[in-house]
């Protein structure tokens, strides 16, 4: 009897021949966009403390100088992710490299918190260009069989990159100023952009979509409102104050004119019937919901460590060395697991997981042993990387391969969005916590210095050491109060994982669903076979 022939290939030879090599050149792409974030994680206590050390950045502008980075990124990734299907992956990806390295250059030398936020506005406009464009080469340089695995090693890279971030960003601290975390970004942008040219080969959508700019400005108008009134919220330690209620209400409403301006466009940036499929939604809330975690608990742990325990941004880094490392581990063997036993079991247990080292976090004080975090590190780890290979497997083959820039575009704008509310809320919620806690200890000081004084707790402390040993009582309070509200905030995400975990668990499926036979190439598969 005659065997079958094996299907034929789509990818040229020469092209299929040097995948891996290609993937590696990406995967250094997305290295750079990811590893940014993660060293500005460690940075931020370097950059808060006053000239010549750092900026003297207060709480609320440290946490813009992170979200002004994803909000553009998030805002414009369906546009970069349209503009590659149109223009080509090859050149948006080269183009958004080049605006990404300058970016990096003028933040380093930032004069002022506010130059900085500018400037990480720059870095977010050119990663927007970068990360869909990876993704959209990626499924155009592998066979579909190949792709589960190929995603699940793309992930695992947002894990290396998390990883050696703060670690790299320990090092330049311990050696150099603090415009260095981003001045290292520059030759790595070069050596990104001379491997492309070289290896990647170019491709574009045949019938590529209209730009939508009225789109693109509702989504980033929106999304800038409802996080400056979240953040606002924090800094006054008053949610129901006039200003903050009006603005995030004016965000709310122009996201609700996003969508409904969406529904009834010919060519819109978001795909709107996409989210009726509840298995699509599903993996995009969960996708939205790890980086909701991982980039708010990164923020407050950066403060633990450094702050309360006295740890040096080196040793922080190390510290926190678990939570990316488990990342880039399971992330491709997640694959493995869905084959096992399928992608609503695997994504719900990686959801609980972490819901559960969210609520350990409440146990954490002065003293606990050092064990007990990286064991909360690596256990968090694990369970996001159980849920971000397969749900992005999910949005990945949700769409034709000619739409995979809007595809990898919808994807990382939930992350980044994600990303962002979560430094908004649980920045906001820990302010509010800590500035509620240490009011009653700031009653001695000037009426003046009092509101500056309980911003955070590198504010606090920073009064503390100008007082000199009077100020040893008012430094043990402000790692009280922190601790306090590092619990708080720990149990809010922890409430907020869990939801997402009743989520996945009712919608996901519970093997992997077949083909639904509308003519085009596309399936929801979670895994390969």
């Amino acid at each position: 009897m005659t065997s079958p022939a094996a299907p034929a290939r789509r990818i040229p030879e020469a092209v299929h021949r040097r995948r891996w090599v290609i993937l590696g050149v990406l995967m250094m792409s997305l290295l750079i966009v990811v590893l940014d974030n993660s060293i500005l994680n460690v940075a931020i206590r370097t950059i808060s403390t006053p000239a010549p050390t750092g900026l003297g950045a207060t709480q609320s502008e440290l946490e813009w100088a992170i979200n002004a980075y994803t909000l553009v990124f998030a805002g414009l990734l369906f546009t970069a992710g349209l503009l590659g299907d149109r223009l080509g992956r090859k050149k948006v990806l080269i183009g958004g490299l080049a605006v990404f390295g300058a970016g990096s250059a003028l933040a380093a030398f930032s004069g002022s918190p506010a130059e900085l936020i500018g400037f990480r506005a720059v870095m977010g406009l050119g990663a927007a260009f970068v990360m869909p464009a990876t993704m959209a080469v990626l499924m155009h340089v592998f066979e579909r069989d190949e792709q589960p695995k190929a995603i699940g090693i793309w992930t695992g890279g947002v894990g290396l990159a998390i990883a050696i971030g703060p670690i790299t960003g320990g090092l330049l601290l311990d050696h150099f100023w603090w415009g260095s975390v981003f001045l290292v970004n520059v030759p790595i942008v070069a050596l990104a952009a001379a491997l492309m040219l070289w290896l990647v080969p170019d491709s574009r959508d045949p019938k590529p979509g209209r730009i939508d700019p009225v789109g693109v400005v509702l989504s980033v108008t929106g999304l800038v409102l409802l996080v400056y009134g979240i953040i606002s919220g924090g800094r006054l330690a008053d949610f129901t104050d006039v200003t903050v209620l009006a603005t995030i209400g004016a965000g709310l409403a122009v996201l609700a004119a996003f969508v409904v301006f969406e529904k009834r466009s010919d060519h819109p940036s978001v795909d709107i019937s996409s989210f009726r499929n509840k298995v699509f939604s599903a993996s995009i809330v969960a996708i939205a919901l790890v980086f909701f975690a991982l980039m708010g608990v990164t923020f407050f742990a950066v403060f633990y460590l450094q702050s309360v325990r006295g740890h040096s941004p080196l040793e922080t880094g190390l510290l926190m060395l678990p939570l990316a490392a488990t990342q880039m581990l399971f992330a491709p063997r997640a694959r493995l697991m869905v084959d096992r036993v399928g992608s609503k079991v695997t994504t719900t247990a990686g959801l609980v997981v972490l819901a559960a080292m969210l609520a350990a976090f409440a146990l954490l004080d002065r003293d606990t042993p050092i064990w007990f975090l990286e064991v909360v590190f690596f256990l968090m780890g694990t369970g996001m990387a159980y849920v971000m290979t397969p749900v992005s497997v999910v949005v990945m083959q949700a769409l034709p391969r000619e739409k995979a820039g809007s595809a990898s575009a919808l994807s990382n704008t939930f992350r980044q969005v994600g990303g962002a509310l979560g430094i908004a809320i649980l920045g906001s919620v820990l302010s509010t916590a800590y500035r509620t806690d240490i009011e009653e200890e700031l009653g001695l000081l000037p009426p003046g210095a009092r509101h500056a004084a309980g911003e955070s707790i590198e504010a606090t402390l920073a009064v503390a050491d100008r007082l000199g040993p009077r100020g040893e009582a008012l430094a043990g309070a402000a790692a009280d109060a922190f601790l306090y509200a590092m619990h708080v905030t720990a149990l809010w995400g922890a409430v907020v994982a869990v939801l997402g975990a009743v989520v996945v668990a009712v919608f996901l499926p519970g093997r992997t669903p077949a083909p639904e036979g509308d003519g085009r190439d596309r399936e929801l598969v979670p895994a390969a076979d």
